[in-house]
């Protein structure tokens, strides 16, 4: 989509970071459900100057029907940029109302990861005006599969740098762990809980499998850290009174090492008890420093492995992964606001 208004008009006002985050968290866009969001962002873009393309993301079979999803690419038409900001519009259930007091900025999204996207928006112009090549990648799905990613990963723009942003606290992340999410299906025979000799209970057998999955121990790597195991979801049964046929429990591992060993541990431990499906699998990554900036470890996984045709990635934004996902989500506004001037002294760093 072309738009008339040239990038260095006088009519695009600077951009006020904390007014537009507060524009995005208003909008709900929950993995799935990020239409709208989309549809706001590539106006709000496309007025500011920007040449944008709004690319579709199917959405997953147990959802069709749910509405539009995009990806949103802005660049300067007809170049290449040397440099695409990127994170994700969706956020994790539920939505929660966006508020405010002078110091931060509530609701969900504002850290995980709009106050991230505004902040780059407004690196992006300012990096724009000074007469470098950027870019700006949103996609969609990052919360649950990536599929934002590995649609945008088809159609690279051809930069050689690619900041991802996520909470890291202003900080550089020198390494992402990756994530491993196994489901496993047991099933059973139902039957009248008073005659359990009728039966076979699914969720019995998914429990024993469980137990052993707590106990396997998890490999570790010298200045990362070890991998960590949660299991986060637990279905099963119809009533206390009636032997379960089915149960389901969602496992989610965080790699510091190659998948491959962790993944015969879960199926080996499963026997046949439950089956086990993968439905995600994100490699661990090391990432590059920059000199002068402050360090960290990610301990979550990110949409970096599967943006890997978008140039040498970087991991780096405002915000606390520790209240990420959490009812009390919340960004400073001053952290908010020195991110767009780390993410543009980091983008001149780079491209200088």
């Amino acid at each position: 989509m072309m738009i008339d208004l040239p990038p260095n008009s006088p009519a695009v006002n600077e951009l006020d970071p904390i007014r537009f985050t507060r524009q995005l968290c208003e909008i709900e866009s929950t993995t799935y459900h990020e239409g709208a969001v989309g549809d706001f962002l590539a106006d709000f873009l496309g007025a500011r100057g920007w040449a944008v393309e709004k690319t579709p993301v199917e959405q997953p079979k147990e959802n069709a029907g749910g509405g539009p999803r995009w990806n949103v690419y802005a660049g300067v038409a007809g170049e290449r940029p040397d440099l695409v900001f990127s994170t994700h519009m969706d956020t994790v259930p539920p939505y929660i109302h966006f508020n405010e007091d002078e110091e931060f900025l509530y609701g969900r999204g504002v850290c995980d990861a709009k106050g991230i996207l505004a902040a780059q928006v407004a690196a992006a112009e300012a990096l724009r005006a000074a007469g470098f090549r950027v870019g700006m990648l949103f996609v969609s799905g990052e919360e649950r599969d990536s599929a934002g990613a590995i649609a945008a990963n088809l159609a690279s723009k051809g930069s050689r740098f690619l900041i991802n942003g996520e909470p890291t606290d202003n900080r550089l992340a020198l390494a992402s762990k990756g994530a491993l999410r196994a489901a496993f299906k047991s099933t059973g025979k139902m039957a009248h809980s008073a005659y359990p000799e009728l039966g076979e209970s699914a969720v019995h057998k998914l429990i024993e499998v469980l137990a052993r999955v707590l106990a396997m121990p998890l490999r570790e790597l010298e200045g990362i850290g070890p991998s960590t195991l949660n299991i986060g979801q637990i279905h099963g049964g119809h009533a206390p009174n009636v032997i379960a046929d089915k149960a389901e429990a969602q496992v989610l591992v965080r790699t510091v090492t190659d998948s491959g060993p962790v993944r015969a541990q879960l199926t080996a431990l499963a026997g046949d008890l439950a089956e086990v499906e993968f439905t995600l699998d994100t490699p661990f990554v090391r990432l590059r420093a920059v000199e002068g900036l402050p360090t960290m470890i990610a301990k979550f996984s990110t949409d970096i492995p599967q943006l890997s045709n978008w140039g040498e990635p970087l991991l780096l934004g405002p915000g606390s992964i520790h209240v990420a996902h959490t009812p009390f989500e919340k960004l400073a506004k001053k952290e908010l606001l020195e991110a767009v001037e780390l993410y543009i002294k980091v983008g001149k760093q780079l491209l200088g």
